[in-house]
């Protein structure tokens, strides 16, 4: 006698998306496209500083750099078309966020408490799903709608309670999040129920 196939979607609801993917740290001496990317710079040891994004590699002698901006800065010299100051970095102190593989349904989740990491890499931690997360408000958050990742996304309130009853957080695009901060011009924003966000 055969055993009945797994149910594939036991302990989850149906209502619940999957979590998006998860965000994977590689060293920029590594064959990607750095344009526009989300990087991270430090030393192993010292530590990490991230909200930046970089431009194509510049090579000066025998050495490397990666031109790095303030995230804030990215976003008005791609929206205004202006040049913005980018101090140069040696690659090797250059760490890209790419989109990593989906993590398999049953697969252990984030552990409660103090989650220790190694200092010789920038760690990202896995998504959390708003509902879980104490305050969002300015944070990165991914909207998930039938399996599609909707990123580059910020939070523009914390949770509430919506019209139909929905806990609920505003998000908005990140080229809008920042054009508030350097034109006072306030971003469009769409209600989106929290089952369907996560902090990135």
């Amino acid at each position: 006698m055969t055993d009945p196939l797994p149910d594939p979607f036991a302990g989850q609801p149906d209502w619940a998306p999957l979590p998006p993917r998860p965000i994977e740290i590689v060293p920029a001496t590594a064959r990607v496209d750095l344009r526009g990317r989300r990087v991270l710079v430090g030393l192993p040891g010292l530590g990490w500083r991230g909200d930046l994004r970089a431009d194509e590699r510049v090579v000066q002698g025998s050495r490397t750099y990666v031109p790095v901006i303030p995230e804030h800065e990215w976003y008005r010299a791609e929206a205004d078309q202006v040049e913005v100051f980018a101090p140069l970095v040696p690659v090797e102190r250059v760490w890209v966020e790419t989109v990593g593989p989906r993590t398999p349904p049953g697969s252990p989740g984030r552990e409660p408490g103090i989650r220790l990491v190694s200092l010789d890499v920038p760690a990202h931690p896995a998504p959390t799903p708003v509902f879980e997360a104490d305050a969002v408000a300015g944070r990165r958050v991914v909207h998930v709608v039938e399996s599609v990742e909707q990123r580059d996304l910020r939070a523009v309130t914390e949770t509430y309670s919506g019209a139909d009853g929905d806990i609920c957080v505003r998000i908005t695009p990140e080229m809008e999040w920042y054009r508030w901060a350097w034109r006072g011009q306030a971003p469009s924003t769409l209600e989106v129920p929290v089952h369907l966000l996560w902090v990135e």
